[in-house]
């Protein structure tokens, strides 16, 4: 399937899991489960809280994995081992969490996770969310010196990606149901996940090129980009990093560069600041929401070189923690009640497509959106969301790859 892969796998098998590599490397798969009663169940499930044990779990008891058996030691005698030695351990093994998975072995970190907050009555806030659509918007059309200069960079695409408005409702819900140690959302149809041909899809992003290693920068290496790519001052970039506290700078301060770059003519420092802007309000943005990583200039140093990048590839691990409204759209229509825009051109990235209206977040809150879930069937779920953008955005067989990359 297109879009979101589905997978019929064993639940313990943990070997399907996407891994991201330091590189940005990553691979992708989502999975099913195959007995619908060894579901692992997450924050919404309203159901009776019962304690799991070996004998409410229909499958043998899984032994520790960090404990092997020696083929060239010889067994304990019998009467060396507690008669209720196996008991034991079947009942550890399987204590598990009422309402969640029974074995913690794969989400360690569930005891900590907002699902397991939830199922004990502790309800939380809706996320803060931070949206720089309007700040991609201040810097106004593109100078038509820079014009051919941003698209050959093949960014020029998340110019018109920016989102105003984000549903927090819509969003809180489904982040419950999200775990770290899979990337994968623990839903009642299986386990789903963003895909690069989502990416592709709806930002038209590259998923196939170069990799790109972002390193750890050191604020005197932060200091010297500045320098040389945005062509200010060592003093004026020092006073930067020390305001943010770090090897970062502030949206604003760029915003400002941009324009006096284009003022001195400077076309190809003006161009460098306009997309580390554009990518600290897109694939980039972080939680500050005023701050950005200097360490992304480095990719822009060559812009002739940029395009070969797969810019779809990295962002596509950021955007695990910084989830974006319009996939959730594209597959879940029965959830949502989103607006497609009627004047929508197809050659434009599907993220254009969506609307979301200020009456329309305000109006649905997290506990709707969090029964809708708790109701969602496999035939709720819209699989193959992008048919007739093929034209536009063919389907590549790398979006079906799930295995590690080495």
């Amino acid at each position: 399937m297109h879009g979101v892969r589905v997978y019929y796998t064993d639940v313990n098998k943990n070997d399907l899991f996407l891994r991201f590599l330091n590189q940005g490397l990553l691979t992708i798969v989502s999975q099913i489960h195959k007995d619908e009663q060894r579901r692992r169940r997450t924050a919404s499930t309203r159901r009776q809280r019962v304690t799991v044990t070996a004998d409410h779990v229909d499958e043998p008891v899984i032994p520790d994995p960090d404990i092997q058996d020696d083929p060239m030691e010889a067994p304990a005698a019998v009467e060396d081992i507690p008669a209720d030695a196996g008991a034991e351990a079947a009942k550890d093994q399987h204590q598990g969490f009422p309402g969640g998975p029974s074995d913690s072995s794969v989400l360690t970190a569930y005891a900590d996770h907002v699902a397991c907050s939830v199922w004990m009555g502790e309800e939380r806030p809706e996320l803060k969310l931070s949206s720089h659509g309007r700040k991609v918007h201040s810097l106004g059309r593109l100078v038509p010196a820079i014009e051919g200069l941003i698209a050959g960079t093949g960014l020029s695409s998340l110019i018109a990606c920016s989102v105003n408005t984000g549903d927090r409702g819509l969003l809180s819900a489904f982040v419950e149901w999200w775990h770290r140690e899979t990337s994968s959302f623990h839903l009642p149809v299986g386990d789903l996940t963003i895909t690069l041909d989502d990416i592709s899809s709806l930002l038209h992003l590259l998923v196939i090129g170069d990799l790109y290693a972002f390193q750890p920068l050191h604020v005197d290496d932060a200091v010297q980009m500045l320098v040389d790519l945005l062509v200010v001052s060592p003093e004026s970039a020092r006073a930067e990093t020390v305001q943010c506290r770090g090897p970062y700078v502030r949206l604003q301060w760029v915003h400002d560069i941009y324009q006096r770059r284009c003022q001195a003519g400077h076309w190809t420092a003006a161009a460098c600041a306009y997309l580390r802007h554009l990518l600290g309000c897109t694939l980039f943005a972080n939680k500050s929401a005023t701050n950005v990583h200097v360490v992304y200039l480095e990719a822009l140093r060559d812009l002739s070189m940029t395009e070969r990048y797969a810019w779809g590839v990295a962002p596509l691990v950021h955007m695990y923690d910084q989830l974006n409204d319009c996939w959730i759209y594209e597959h879940f229509p029965s959830v949502t009640e989103s607006t497609a825009d009627q004047d929508y051109d197809e050659a434009s990235p599907r993220v254009c497509r969506w609307i979301a209206t200020k009456k329309t977040v305000k109006r649905i809150r997290t506990p709707s959106y969090r029964e809708r879930l708790d109701r969602l069937r496999i035939l709720d779920v819209c699989w193959i969301p992008y048919g007739e953008h093929r034209e536009v955005r063919d389907f590549h067989v790398r979006s079906c790859y799930s295995g590690l990359l080495r």
